[in-house]
């Protein structure tokens, strides 16, 4: 057997930029990278030697490193993905967080953080967090219940198992999620004799799971005896590739399909079968088929609470509830009736399985009115009000074009856009609902171009997302990623104080004028994004937000724009109800009629 002799971390290094897809593709396109004391001198120095076939990029947090990651894979359909490395201490757990939006959404992020000496000989090491009670823990243990797969290399020999365990986990779709190599910094600048195959290039196919014969046949016989079944596409049809399987099932049968936040774009907007959005943030169109329905499928769906209405949207008691999901974990969920298998190849087989048997299609009417009822809320305002959340949508719709990404995370605008947004095609809309995480927007969009850089990406997030985390605007500047950042400064929190509102409660510590501070809040938003380089300017009118759009699309690199809006309005029309815990005791007469609301539905729900 021919060796050769590396350090661990060149050993890995060279293990990375060996695997993968079944395109042909390198299945990590490189790794980002902010050096300190535990990842500097070993895994810096290896990624330095493979620079040219293996590509770092330097971030300013690791946290927004990772979200760039996430959404690379997640825009990608997980078929390529990107790495991550840290000092230890702070730096590693920045990706924590980030860590646990991949767990949620089920993507791949290999995270590679430097950890404390294996051979304990300088302990405790600057950063190191040391437990009174277990010698063998570090900062990085708080990785483990947040990934897929966890190892901590305390020898070099132990990456030729865990390396090709992390890419088993990476690309295979029902265990799919987060991987942590937590690499003690001793042991990545150790020497070691590596067998000169294991660096051979391997490829990682993806696999397409058949479902179980007894399972195709149950799941069969009740579509057969159902009325009026509806699909619920959620992100693993995207994930499949199924978009295509899914339109067709839903064309030959005649069933309609409503689209969770992770699914919406799977249809385009004006399909017929397309009943919209469903849920907490759906379209009536979409909700009253769900209340109806007599069976309702899930495809590539968590079944998460705002896609449900906290289980209280399938109102007809004879409802079965049936789930078509890679993993077995959420194919089993709330007593469904599992179809375990790839979304694409259960689509196909279900409806060979059907035949020529079709059912009612939906009534056009549902949709027709939905539209009527919102479309006047994105139409541009004939007056000089503060425009709305709902006027800014419209405006940046009529922008956008038929490639366009709109791509969003947390706050008023993820309710909005699920709602009001009209995406033409699979991958127009890319929203970060499972985690919801504020922050992730700005490094998410240069994610998603990085992907796709032949289509047009739209960022939107308000003034709250954007001060937790905006340092990768700089990053995209930089690096010349030509990314639309649309910032709605309602000066606060609006989402959550209209929900706080909404629970009874008086507004209090969410907008920045209910907040007690010594001065009022004045933040220059276009200012701050230009001092990081990018083209920016402050609108204010839609007029003007329009005619900027149209300024973006000849920038090479970032150009954002900033409108305030009006933090209370929200669309009215559909929307569902949300369990959200209202006390019991309260001084406030409007908590108590919201809890005695609140009452009643759960109490709805408990006879459903």
């Amino acid at each position: 057997m021919t060796m050769i002799r590396l350090t661990a971390a060149q050993a890995m290094v060279k293990y990375l930029a060996a695997q993968c897809n079944e395109d042909g593709e390198p299945f990590l396109a490189g790794i980002w990278a902010i050096f300190g004391h535990g990842n500097v001198a070993g895994i810096g120095e290896a990624l330095y030697a493979e620079r040219d076939n293996f590509q770092t990029w330097r971030g300013h947090n690791e946290q927004t490193m990772c979200h760039a990651a996430i959404a690379y894979a997640k825009q990608s359909g997980r078929r390529r993905a990107m790495a991550v490395t840290s000092s230890i201490g702070p730096g590693a757990l920045n990706m924590v967080t980030a860590a646990a939006l991949a767990h949620v959404n089920r993507l791949p992020l290999l995270m590679i953080p430097g950890d404390v000496f294996a051979g304990r000989g300088p302990d405790p090491v600057l950063q190191q967090i040391e437990d009174f009670d277990d010698g063998t823990i570090s900062a990085n243990d708080c990785f483990k219940p947040v990934t897929r797969y966890f190892d901590r290399i305390t020898r070099p020999e132990q990456l030729l198992t865990a390396l090709p365990r992390a890419f088993r986990t990476m690309t295979d779709p029902a265990d799919c999620g987060p991987v942590c190599l937590s690499f003690c910094q001793d042991v990545q600048a150790e020497a070691y004799d590596w067998p000169v195959d294991f660096f051979t290039e391997t490829i990682w196919r993806t696999r397409r799971p058949y479902p179980d014969p007894v399972e195709i046949a149950d799941v069969t016989a009740l579509l057969k005896a159902a009325k009026k079944p509806v699909i619920v596409a959620g992100g693993g049809t995207h994930y499949s590739g199924a978009t295509g399987a899914l339109q067709a099932f839903a064309e030959a049968h005649q069933v309609p399909v409503v689209e969770s936040q992770a699914g919406k774009s799977a249809l385009a907007w004006d399909h017929p079968m397309n009943l919209g959005p469903v849920g907490v943030t759906g379209a009536s169109s979409a909700n009253i088929a769900c209340a109806e329905a007599d069976l309702v499928l899930g495809v590539g769906t968590r079944f998460q609470d705002f896609t449900t209405g906290s289980w209280n949207l399938f109102q007809n008691p004879a409802h079965k509830l049936v789930s078509l999901n890679v993993a077995a974990y959420d194919a089993m969920k709330h007593g469904a009736v599992p179809l375990c298998c790839d979304a694409l190849v259960g689509l196909e087989m279900l409806s060979e399985a059907l035949e020529d048997h079709t059912f009612t299609a939906p009534d056009p009417k549902l949709k027709t009115d939905w539209f009527a009822a919102v479309d006047p809320l994105t139409a541009a305002p004939q007056d000089d009000h503060l425009p709305s959340d709902q006027q800014v949508i419209g405006a940046v719709q009529r922008a956008s074009g038929p490639d366009s990404v709109v791509m969003c995370a947390a706050g008023t605008m993820p309710g909005e856009l699920h709602k009001l947004w009209k995406a033409a095609r699979p991958g127009g809309y890319h929203m970060e609902y499972g985690f919801s995480c504020m922050g992730y927007e700005i490094a998410g969009a240069m994610g998603i171009k990085m992907a796709q850089p032949d289509r047009d990406v739209i960022c939107m997030l308000g003034d709250g997302s954007y001060m937790m985390a905006n340092s990768e605007l700089a990053t995209a500047v930089m690096m010349g990623i030509k990314i639309t950042v649309v910032i709605t400064d309602n000066r606060g929190y609006g989402c959550i104080n209209r929900l706080q509102m909404g629970c009874g409660g008086a507004e209090f510590n969410n907008m920045l004028d209910h907040s007690y501070h010594e001065a009022p809040a004045n933040i220059d938003f276009a200012a701050h994004a230009a001092a990081m380089g990018a083209a920016a300017v402050h609108v204010a009118t839609i007029a003007e937000l329009e005619e900027a759009l149209a300024r973006s699309k000849e920038a090479t690199g970032p150009f954002v724009v900033v409108i305030d809006t009006n933090p209370y309005p929200s669309t009215p029309d559909g929307g569902h109800w949300w369990d959200v815990a209202v006390p019991e005791v309260s001084e406030r007469a409007e908590v108590r009629r919201a809890r005695a609301a609140y009452e009643a539905q759960i109490k709805a729900r408990a006879i459903n």
